[in-house]
């Protein structure tokens, strides 16, 4: 099942340990920039260098780019394409589908490789997905069993009135 922003947050546990593994993969390959999207185009996160264009905007077409994809790929017989690579003069972008919650977009210029941008993020895309999966459980929990955003806010002010 796949799930959109509303149905999921974020702790700051969680973005801490996405931003780490956002840069970790930057580093390793000389990437650009890294968004996360969630599917149905809202900007999740970005790490690196921070795009010169409206990051909201390329998040709802980089949504509908991904969900096109995935129309094709049942044309041809596939259940999807997990990956995409848009290749330019001189940037690049590959896109992968992380835990069927989000994508993963990759910004690269002719620094670096497509080869090297693709060998880091496979085991990037395995660790985000642990994550999102995480995240995703935590959702899907009965109201009942998750903490109160407030904690026991209306415990300690009744305990002020005593």
């Amino acid at each position: 099942m796949s799930y959109g922003a509303a149905s999921w947050s974020f702790t700051k546990d969680d973005q801490t340990a996405i931003s780490q593994v956002l840069e970790r993969f930057l580093s390793e390959s000389q990437a650009k920039c890294a968004l996360i999207v969630d599917r149905s185009g809202q900007l999740v996160t970005t790490a690196g260098e921070q795009p010169r264009f409206d990051a909201q905007a390329f998040a709802s077409l980089t949504a509908a780019d991904f969900s096109a994809n995935d129309q094709l790929a049942r044309l041809v017989g596939e259940t999807d394409f997990n990956t995409l690579f848009h290749q330019g003069e001189r940037e690049s972008m590959l896109l992968a589908d992380v835990a069927r919650r989000v994508i993963l977009v990759v910004l690269f210029d002719n620094k670096t490789t497509l080869g090297l941008v693709k060998l880091k993020l496979k085991s990037t895309v395995e660790q985000l997905t642990r994550q999102f999966a995480s995240i995703g459980t935590r959702a899907e929990r009965p109201a009942a069993e998750r903490r109160p955003l407030l904690g026991n806010v209306d415990e300690e002010i009744d305990k002020l009135f005593q």
